[in-house]
Formats: C-alpha cells, sequence, structure tokens
C-alpha cells in the first residue's frame, strides 16, 4: 500500500515527465533484480559478497585465469538468458514509443532495455550478447556458445584461432566505450530532467552522469530502495521497487 505522501511525489514527478523536453533516464542493477538477475551490492545477495571483484570481475584475471573469470561468468550469463524484461523496462520503453524519453542510460549488461523495446539505449558497461576474441579481433553472437557454457566443460573458444573469448563487457581496469560515454554525456548536458531508477549511483565514472545532469539544471527524479548520495538534490524522491513505482510514472 503506497501512503498519500508518496502517491503525491509518484503525481508530481508524473507532472515532471509530462512537462519535459529531454528526459534521459539512467538505470543500475536494481532495474534488473525484479528479472532475478541478482545485483552487486545488495546485503544478504549482492554478487560482491560472494565473490572479490577484482579476483573474478578484472581484466588480470581474464588473461591471466581465464577458468576463474568463466566460473564467474558463466552462471550470470545464463540466468541472464533466461530472464525476461520486468514492468519497469516495459514502461520505460512506452515512454520513449511516447516521446518523452530520449536515451536510456544503462550499468546494466543484460540486455533487457533492449529485449522490451527500447530503441536508444547507451549501454556504459557493454553487454553479454557479443563475445570478442582477444587474438584474432573476430566478434561472435553470445548465444553461439549457450549450449557449451550449458555443459559447463570447456570454455567458449573462437572457432578460428582458439584463443578463450572474451564477453564484450566493461571488466575492472578497463576502460567504458568513448563513443558510449561521449553520447551519454551530451544527453545529460541537454536533459531538463532526469529519471534515476535502481541504482545506487556508487560505481564511477558511470555516477557522474547524473550530477553532470543535475549541475546543468536537469530536474532529478530518484528511484531507488537503498539511500544515494544524490538523494538530498533529488526533486522526487522514491525509496520503491522499480518495477511497482516505474509502470506508475510512466501514466501520463
Amino acid at each position: 500500500m503506497i501512503s498519500p505522501e508518496i502517491q503525491q511525489r509518484i503525481d508530481y514527478a508524473r507532472q515532471i515527465i509530462r512537462q519535459a523536453r529531454h528526459l534521459v533516464v539512467f538505470t543500475g542493477a536494481g532495474i534488473s533484480t525484479p528479472s532475478g538477475i541478482p545485483d552487486f551490492r545488495s546485503k544478504g545477495s549482492g554478487l560482491w559478497e560472494q565473490y572479490d571483484p577484482m579476483e573474478v570481475a578484472s581484466l588480470t584475471t581474464f588473461r591471466n585465469y581465464p577458468e576463474r573469470f568463466w566460473e564467474w561468468k558463466r552462471p550470470l550469463m545464463l540466468k541472464i538468458w533466461d530472464a525476461h524484461p520486468n514492468p519497469a523496462h516495459q514502461a520505460l520503453a512506452r515512454l520513449e514509443t511516447q516521446g518523452k524519453v530520449r536515451a536510456v542510460i544503462t550499468q546494466n549488461i543484460d540486455g533487457l532495455h533492449q529485449r522490451a523495446g527500447s530503441q536508444n539505449v547507451l549501454e556504459l558497461h557493454g553487454s553479454i550478447e557479443t563475445m570478442n576474441c582477444p587474438g584474432c579481433a573476430r566478434r561472435y553472437p553470445s548465444l553461439q556458445f549457450r549450449p557449451l557454457l550449458e555443459q559447463g566443460q570447456d570454455l567458449p573458444r573462437c572457432p578460428v584461432c582458439q584463443r578463450i573469448l572474451k564477453p564484450d563487457v566493461v571488466l575492472f581496469e578497463e576502460m567504458l566505450p568513448h563513443d558510449t560515454w561521449q553520447a551519454a554525456e551530451e544527453h545529460c548536458a541537454r536533459a531538463d530532467a532526469i529519471l534515476v531508477a535502481g541504482s545506487s549511483l556508487e560505481v564511477w565514472p558511470a555516477a557522474q552522469l547524473p550530477e553532470m545532469a543535475v549541475s546543468h539544471g536537469a530536474t532529478l527524479i530518484l528511484v531507488n530502495l537503498s539511500p544515494t548520495h544524490l538523494d538530498t538534490r533529488a526533486e522526487v524522491l522514491l525509496p520503491l521497487d522499480v518495477s511497482e513505482a516505474i509502470p506508475q510514472l510512466a501514466q501520463l
């Protein structure tokens, strides 16, 4: 049951969205947890409570200990492939279809925004949809290797040169994709409103983008169950599950 105070905030956020000329959405792992994909920092369930990120998700680990890297990555990729977009993803796609959302900037690698129908998605941390070969630079659809990953008996290798493949995701020690970052900066500089959904805003440099938008005058709507360092700068703060809040915000 939503309290009258929270309902007033939702109504106010809808008004901001209706009036926005350049609305940008920034999403984090929290928008995909209702789809069954674990996030990284939630107490008791976050992936980083089970693994040291530098031991499994770094470029050094992939290069020197690929078995350890894939031991972590394999079950996560299989879980993502089995997941489906939830009402939050679908609501954002509808807002884009209605001409309200100009871009979805996401920290997620799961592709659920696109599967829900969003078109202009900027993936700051890459995507599991493809893999690349560090040897010959060929790129392959990841689903090509799903049967092998399901069997769990071998690592995905380039069919041409037999090097172990790397998913096209940004690991620790890697730079974010330049063109994607530049496009995200441009949208945030132009935004008159920004909706942050399901992000703790603890991962840098991605977390700079909502700050940039606010610094350029964008009105901030923040939907997240846990506090963030931008809470005090939010025009509307909604401590709700995104799958509950976002569909309501999309009822313009």
